[in-house]
């Protein structure tokens, strides 16, 4: 379960969206946050890449070493 307050004039838009569709604004929030939750996990996991990175505590590899290990050397 999840409860979440708007601003008021998201919740007004929201409102009139499900009224002109006759859909819930419940479907509508779920339908936000699943088109953009894929996004939010991908830009979190690479600022902590980045983060250990910077501190030395992950190595990177150069795009020439990753194309030679799977054979996409030219």
């Amino acid at each position: 379960m999840l409860a979440i307050r708007l601003p008021e004039e998201i919740e007004d838009r929201l409102s009139q969206l499900a009224k002109a569709t006759g859909r819930t604004k419940t479907f509508y929030a779920r339908e936000a946050i699943l088109q953009h939750l894929e996004e939010l996990e991908d830009t979190y996991l690479a600022e902590a890449r980045a983060i250990k990175i910077r501190s030395g505590k992950t190595k990177t590899v150069s795009l020439e070493n990753v194309m030679a290990e799977y054979g996409l050397e030219n």
